[in-house]
Order: structure tokens, then sequence, then C-alpha cells
């Protein structure tokens, strides 16, 4: 079973069902999800492949790499005038598939091959991993170049450290260091931090890395510098020098120093949060951890805890905390957890009952969400709701089942296989339909009703979803003034008004004649608020 190609056949069929279902359905997302996207339309509309717009406002915060993959499939599956968000989101599938394999491939060097495997499928059903290979942004192709950078970083070391594994060659190497300057042209730094912490632990605890200049790094920092450096030396040319002072100055180092964007969190946070993003195999987390400590001085075990440990730490004690930030450890987690539950055949303890139990509520909760739901957001209740929610029953079930049997590897792969069907019928038959939350695709539709080739106006509704789903040509204007100034002044215009805009815009109409065309009611999920948007035009709508 653990040889050939089959185990990359099983897990390539575990990845593409549980990503493919929901990447088309799923309406592009705020914020950044659909900023990213519209960045890279804007790339394709215009030619410049090298500066990052948002409509006329640069983007400098980030590295070019996802925009340059995510124009390679838009130009390849579609259009930039398309409205359509999978071709966007495509980078991202395909970079939870490749980090998957990786992560088996380099992983049956530091656990056995059957570990490998388990830990490999626990990472692809993992709910933060599957939310982000169905979202066009950065963060599912870094855990891709996280896993081959560690990936070839741990099979140099353990090789060193005396474990029987195949000798790495230098293809390894050049995959490391490609690794690292893809990571670097994904989202700068944090690649380059993972591998130096983790270095750096692994000094601290051996006091060597003579194991590490086998990996040739004078000849490898030229690699990577080489993946990283033209697009880095153009932007600057481009710019004037504004991207590294933007996107250090006005980005990271605000992220270092205090919440931004009132993303704040207490120490603590991520490790509380990873029984829910990493869910369903989070099962045995805090046990598999606990294990890993006391097994510390295995060289496979050291290197993973050296992945995990320092950057781990360094997102905790960052003010700035979202939940995908971790995402890069969670492949190191992954094969924590898969080699503990076979190494614990037979043993059940208190602390893996108690953990246990937490592990439970989140299969609850997403039980009762995939009911709640369409209530709450949707059109009543879902038919899918059913078949959704006894999936996380079933997966709750048969997780505790095996468990309390002492079957560890057993109540994870059960568990798993019941709680990646849970989410995937969660994202591709309820959220979709949760049209409440899906405000920006219900304007367009209206606005698609109408037949105007003129640009759109939007008054106090300015989500990036609405710009990527109307065009670049949308206007946000300035309040319900603008608006209005701009409809009577464009024969057959529309303007898009949110409801705290109306008194300035019907201020400014005065007596001219507008007609609404059609009234948007829903929940700004962004500003945690209802919306209520108003469709006009100016005249009397014949």
């Amino acid at each position: 079973m653990f040889q050939g190609i089959k185990p990359y056949l099983i897990l390539s069929l575990l990845c593409l069902g549980v990503l493919i279902p929901g990447l088309a359905q799923i309406p592009p997302l705020d914020r950044d999800e659909s900023r990213f996207a519209q960045a890279t339309r804007q790339m394709l509309e215009t030619g410049d492949y090298i500066r990052i717009m948002y409509q006329d406002e640069t983007r400098l915060k980030k590295p070019v790499g996802i925009y340059w993959a995510q124009a390679a499939s838009v130009a390849a599956f579609s259009t930039p005038d398309s409205p359509a968000i999978w071709p966007y989101r495509l980078p991202s599938l395909l970079s939870v598939w490749a980090g998957v394999l990786m992560l088996y491939h380099f992983g049956k060097r530091l656990v056995a091959p059957h570990a490998a495997l388990l830990g490999a499928g626990l990472l692809g059903t993992a709910l933060m991993v599957v939310l982000e290979g169905h979202q066009a942004k950065t963060d599912a192709a870094q855990m891709a170049a996280t896993i081959a950078a560690l990936g070839s970083l741990g099979w140099y070391y353990v090789h060193a450290k005396g474990r029987a594994v195949a000798q790495p060659g230098m293809g390894v190497a050049l995959t490391f260091w490609l690794a690292l300057g893809l990571g670097m042209l994904l989202k700068g730094p944090v690649v380059p931090m993972i591998v130096l912490l983790t270095l750096g632990s692994l000094w601290i605890a051996d006091r060597d890395l003579s194991w590490f200049l086998k990996m040739r790094p004078l000849t490898g920092l030229l690699v990577a510098t080489a993946v990283v450096g033209p697009w880095l030396v153009s932007i600057s040319s481009a710019t004037g020098g504004a991207f590294m002072a933007e996107s250090v100055g006005r980005d990271l180092l605000p992220k270092l120093l205090g919440a931004q964007e009132s993303h704040g969190g207490w120490p603590g946070l991520y490790l509380l949060l990873a029984v829910f993003f990493l869910w369903p195999g989070s099962l045995l987390l805090w046990p598999a951890l606990k294990a890993a400590w006391l097994n510390r001085l295995q060289p496979p075990t050291r290197f993973l805890l050296a992945w995990i440990g320092p950057s781990w730490l360094v997102f905790e004690l960052i003010p700035t905390k979202l939940p995908h930030y971790v995402l890069p450890l969670y492949p190191a987690l992954a094969l924590l957890i898969a080699g503990f539950a076979f190494e614990r055949r037979g043993q059940t303890g208190k602390d893996m009952k108690i953990w246990a139990g937490i592990w439970a509520v989140v299969g609850l909760v997403l039980a009762v969400a995939a009911i709640a739901a369409p209530l709450l957001y949707g059109p009543g209740f879902s038919l899918w709701s059913i078949p959704a929610t006894l999936a996380a029953l079933l997966a709750i079930g048969l997780g505790l089942r095996n468990l309390w049997a002492g079957q560890s590897a057993k109540a994870l792969l059960q568990a798993g296989q019941a709680g990646a069907l849970a989410i995937v019928l969660i994202l591709f038959t309820i959220l979709p339909g949760l049209d409440q939350l899906a405000i920006s695709r219900r304007a367009a539709e209206a606005v698609r009703l109408q037949g105007t080739s003129l640009p759109v106006a939007a008054a106090g509704y300015h989500e990036p979803s609405l710009v990527f789903l109307l065009g670049t040509r949308t206007r946000l204007v300035d309040g319900g003034a603008a608006a209005a100034d701009y409809i009577l002044s464009h024969k057959g215009a529309l303007a898009l008004v949110e409801e705290r805009e109306e008194i300035a815009f019907r201020a400014t109409l005065g007596l001219n004649d507008v007609a609404e065309l059609a009234r948007i009611e829903g929940i700004n999920y962004s500003r945690g608020k209802p919306a209520t948007l108003r469709l006009y035009k100016a005249g009397r709508g014949e």
C-alpha cells in the first residue's frame, strides 16, 4: 500500500474530493480574496505584471507571486471580464494538492510511511486547509512552499543524525532553495523566518549545523535570489522604492507592534483555535504534542518540534492575529499527530479523553451550523442540512468510539473521512445558498438585469467583492450626493446606495425623477452589521 504511486493517487483523490466542490459555487469573499482577484484581473487588463493595483490604488503590501499564478490560471481558463471566481482560486487548490503530496513524500523520511500517509490525509481534510484551498489568496501556496522547504531540510537533518533513509541528493537541496525563493515571492519573510527559527532551534539543541552545509547555502542563496530578485528590482524601480517602505513600514511593522485592523488576540489563541481549524485531525492534537515533547531527543521529533515551536511562539506574541497565520505549521502538526496515533495503539489516557471531549464540541458546532445557517442567512431549512449534520455527528461518533477502544489511528482515519464529508457538504450545498451574506452577488445580479454598459456608482457599500463582480470601472463614490450627481449627469447610469447614504442622495436629487430598481437587504459580514442597498436609475425607469 505504501509503495509506488498508489499513496499519491489516494491523496490526489482525497484532495480533489474535498477541494473541487464549492470552488465555483461560493461567491467571491470579502475582503482579501476579492482584492487579490481584482488586482490580478487588472494585471491582465493592463498588461502590467510588475505593479499590483486595486482600481486606482497601488497594492504594495504583498509580493507578486500569487497574482502571477492567478493570472496564468485566468488566461488559461477564463477572461478578465468574466465574474467567475473559480479560475482565481485554482492556484490555491493546486497548492493544497501539491502540499499534501509533498508532505507524504518528505514526511515518510520523518515518520513511518503509513503515518506519513495518514498525516498527509489529515492535512488535506483539515478545516483551515480546505477553506484556504477554496480562496484566491496567498496562504495555500505559502503552505506548499513551506512544506517543500522544511521537508527538504528535514530530510537532510534526519539523514545526518543517522536515520535509515536514502541520502538526499542535490535535487532535494535545490528544492529547498527554490521553495525559499518562491516563499519570498509569495509572502515575503514568512517562509525564511520559519526556516531560520527552525535552524536556530536545532543549533541550540544540537550545537551542530554542519549537516546544513551539505545543502550548499552560498549557491542556494543565489538560486533563491534569482527567483525573487528580478521582480523585487523591477517593483522598486517602478515605484521609486515605495514597495519596501509600504510592505515593511505600513504592513509588517504595524502587525508586529499592534493589532492591525482590529485583528487582535491574546497569546495562546492559536493553540485554542487549532482544535477547530485542524478539525477533524485535531482529535489527538494535545496528547500528540505532549508525547512529542517527551520524545524530543529523537531526531525526527526534534525536527518537527523545531519546525512548529519557535515560529508558533512568534505568531502567538505578534499582536495582530488571523487564524491562517499559523497554517505553515499545520503540516508538522499533522505528522506528529499521525505518528502518535500509531505509537499509542491500545492506550487511551485521561488527557486524551478530555481533549477528545473538547474536539467533539467542534463537530457539534459544525452540525448545528449546518442547520442554523440556512435558517438565519438563507431561504430557510435546507434538506442538505440533514446529511451535513449526520456526517458531522458520524465523525464524532466514529472518532470517540475508536479512541475509547484504543484504536487511535482508526479513530483519526474514520473521523477524518466523515468530518471531511461534513465540511464538503457545508461548503458545496449550504454556504453558496446563504443569500443574506451574499449582498454583492445579489447586487451584481440586479445590475446585470438592467443591461447597462456604463460603470455603476456605489455609495456607502464599497466591499471588494462588489468591485470584482461589477468590474474594474465600478465607481466607489464618496457618499450619496456623489452617487446622485453621477446618475444625473450620465444618462442610463445606475447607482447602488447604502441606506445610511439615502438622505444625502435624496437631498442632491431634489425634484429630479429617480426609479428604484431593486432593494437588497442582508448582512455585511466584513463589518458585522446589517446592510440595505437600493439600485437607482435617473428618470422613471422606462
